[in-house]
């Protein structure tokens, strides 16, 4: 927790200490129950009379539309509530871009949304987007009204955001612990990766030049697979991905990734082509490129997903995955498909 330490205006924001087993609790435990919702398919005069008629016992720092089963819909800046004609409907001034915190998420999620998007307050929802409550920055002062000017909100997200950074500095060996078992993901699929080109060893035998394309259609596929997990951390932040989500960025990211992986893969055979003058070479190249690129594409987006689902971290444990993932697919797809045209 945050405080002041004295009342005296001017006076510097402290952090309470606040241990890993405070940050790793589910974020919960500190939400608030009573935070002000309006039904979006209210008139702006309906939702201020119910607000004067069952007024919010905690303070109101943003209003929440919700539908009637309590699904989040957007939030209703206060100046637009006030200013807009009666009969308007909520859902009209509501902004319906929300960031909003998954019930999964942890203190330090909050923390670090609280630094990243410097908001006063964040809605906690379930699967479905119902709202379960508000996590605002009472959780880290008891002092909301001493600031009420800008520079000690700003103060305030400093503080939090040094703490968090002190949290997230673990000790060498606390480190290497959390991220060896991680990198063996690489060491397996470097292996896996050998073996098959063992298996291929005649394929490789009878046109060397197979061999010296491996690092650049690896490289490749690796590149776009680590694209795709940093795209998707991001796309993750503040709302709880669901299937039907999931699949439609699948599809888009496979289509991105043939896209992609075509152009990659033209120019490589081409090179190839010029170079060897064997089409066999140059089309194993495009398609191994090709389908090697859109599959890491797809691994890329879907693992930091999956690895959330299962309470793994995949801020440390997505790259590593799916680096490995990647160069087992692609080096698997291009040496098949050399050896369907080689022999």
């Amino acid at each position: 927790m945050l405080h002041d330490d004295t009342s005296r205006a001017g006076e510097p924001l402290t952090p309470a200490p606040l241990t890993e087993a405070d940050l790793n609790g589910p974020v919960t435990r500190h939400m608030r129950r009573d935070f002000a919702r309006l039904r979006s398919d209210l008139t702006v005069a309906e939702a201020l009379n119910s607000l004067r008629r069952d007024p919010p016992p905690g303070r109101i720092i943003y209003l929440y539309a919700v539908d009637a089963d309590g699904r989040l819909e957007g939030v209703v800046p206060t100046r637009r509530l006030l200013l807009a004609p009666p009969e308007q409907r909520v859902a009209d001034i509501m902004v319906p871009q929300v960031i909003s915190l998954p019930d999964q998420s942890t203190v330090l999620d909050a923390c670090s949304f609280f630094v990243q998007y410097r908001f006063l307050a964040f809605p906690v929802i379930d699967a479905d987007r119902r709202v379960l409550g508000v996590v605002d920055i009472e959780l880290y002062t008891d002092e909301l009204v001493p600031l009420s000017d800008a520079g000690k909100i700003d103060n305030l997200f400093q503080l939090i955001g040094v703490h968090v950074a002190g949290m997230h500095r673990p000790s060498p060996l606390a480190a290497f612990r959390k991220r060896f078992p991680w990198l063996g993901c690489n060491l397996a699929g470097g292996l896996i990766a050998a073996f098959l080109c063992g298996a291929f060893e005649g394929t490789l035998r009878s046109v060397v030049a197979l061999a010296s394309f491996i690092p650049v259609v690896l490289n490749l596929a690796e590149s776009v697979s680590s694209q795709s997990v940093s795209l998707t951390l991001h796309l993750m932040s503040g709302q709880r991905p669901t299937w039907r989500w999931l699949l439609q960025k699948a599809r888009a990211e496979l289509a991105v990734g043939l896209l992609l992986g075509v152009a990659c893969g033209l120019v490589v055979g081409g090179v190839a082509l010029v170079w060897l003058h064997d089409p066999r070479v140059a089309l194993a190249l495009l398609g191994g490129i090709g389908g090697g690129v859109a599959l890491s594409a797809v691994l890329g987006l879907t693992l930091p997903i999956l690895l959330r689902v299962l309470r793994l971290d995949p801020r440390v444990a997505a790259g590593p995955v799916a680096l490995a993932g990647a160069d087992v697919l692609t080096i698997l797809l291009y040496l098949s498909l050399a050896y369907l045209l080689i022999g």
